[in-house]
């Protein structure tokens, strides 16, 4: 037996109808307001402020314990906070059970009941609700071609693979016509090729059946490539919510800085007016936060950021050079010391391992830690 699955089809008449009813319920947002949730002396959400647009796919990132998954549960339903709001649409759930809610909930592991066939575990929350059993098998299929399984319909969940069983897990969240998806890493059961293949999968759904979707996960790639905005949490706080774009290229903090993507600390000073010195370059400082000139403090720089220029009078040698296919990555030991992480285009004239370089930063700006930190 294959473990492959057909890939997501184009959209089909009875796709736009399966869009039209879920996207009919499904134009809502949701705002936490000044949520809050303690497990002992520990606030595992700290006054979340969070406000997710009709349609929109939010992912919440964060190292384990930052907050993400209780926000989550929060949603749904299954956790209940000590103060704020949940305001989904124009309703106030912040009290209303779980099983009141009309939300799709998709877990880690699949939850699949091992002693029903596929069409029956998609149809299951149809027949609690009592639907019939023709009304419920007819749009079991339905969905199971909208998620490419209508050839696995008879098959029992031990008989298929790990990204078949989680596309059954997403076909039966969405059959009974959800408000809000609710996804808790979803996909880190999965190996790398299945992984990357089904949140591509999930998007692509997303968009067509326009749900708003909250989307749990603590790789970053996955947020990154998947969602419309991305939030960072640390120590249940909201660190930043921005585009992806956004949340790489101009992190908002330090924490931002170093938890997303490969990441250089290098000394710098705070000089007059919102700048700050690095390498003997002058950048602007996006978050100075009351610092006065004259500050020592510690500059975020991505790899790319930075460029390595052959000089045999520079600051620093090369003493690791790894090729990426697209790019080079390259150590550079400063003459201090310091190890700086530097990537290029592969079709650059990157220096050899070896070589003397001198530093040049790209970036116009950057986000500073402080010096302790």
């Amino acid at each position: 037996m294959s473990t492959e699955s057909t890939p997501l089809a184009d959209p089909s008449a009875q796709d736009v109808g399966i869009a039209a009813a879920v996207a009919a319920r499904a134009s809502v947002g949701v705002n936490f307001k000044g949520v809050q949730r303690h497990f002992g002396d520990v606030a595992a959400l700290a006054g979340l402020d969070l406000e997710i647009h009709p349609g929109e796919l939010i992912a919440l990132l964060g190292p384990s314990g930052c907050g993400k998954t209780t926000a989550l549960r929060i949603l749904g339903g299954f956790d209940h906070p000590d103060a704020g709001q949940v305001i989904v649409g124009d309703r106030d759930l912040t009290k209303v059970p779980a099983n009141k809610r009309d939300m799709g909930m998709v877990f880690q592991a699949y939850s699949l009941f091992p002693n029903m066939n596929v069409r029956d575990n998609v149809a299951f929350g149809l027949r609690m609700r009592k639907q019939d059993k023709t009304v419920r098998g007819k749009r079991a299929d339905e969905l199971l071609a909208l998620v490419g399984l209508s050839q696995t319909a008879d098959r029992y969940p031990f008989q298929l693979s790990g990204g078949q069983q989680q596309r059954v897990a997403i076909a039966r969240a969405l059959a009974i016509e959800p408000t809000v998806l609710l996804l808790d890493e979803p996909l880190s059961a999965l190996d790398a090729q299945v992984r990357h293949q089904l949140r591509a999968e999930i998007r692509s759904l997303q968009l067509r059946l326009g749900i708003t979707t909250l989307f749990v996960t603590h790789d970053q790639s996955e947020a990154l490539s998947i969602a419309d905005r991305v939030g960072v949490m640390h120590a249940g706080r909201l660190e930043q919510l921005d585009t992806p774009e956004n949340i790489y290229r101009h992190p908002a903090t330090a924490f931002v800085a170093e938890f997303v993507g490969a990441m250089n600390r290098l000394p710098g000073r705070v000089g007059d007016g919102d700048e700050v010195q690095v390498l003997g370059q002058r950048l602007k400082l996006r978050n100075r936060n009351e610092r006065p000139a004259g500050t020592a403090v510690i500059a975020m720089l991505r790899p790319e950021a930075i460029a390595a220029v052959p000089d045999s009078a520079g600051s620093g040698e090369v003493v690791e050079r790894t090729f990426l296919g697209a790019s080079v990555r390259m150590s550079v030991k400063l003459d201090d010391g310091q190890l700086v992480l530097v990537e290029e285009p592969s079709h650059a004239d990157a220096a050899s391992i070896g070589q003397r370089v001198g530093l040049r930063i790209l970036a116009e700006s950057t986000t500073v830690a402080d010096a302790g930190e």
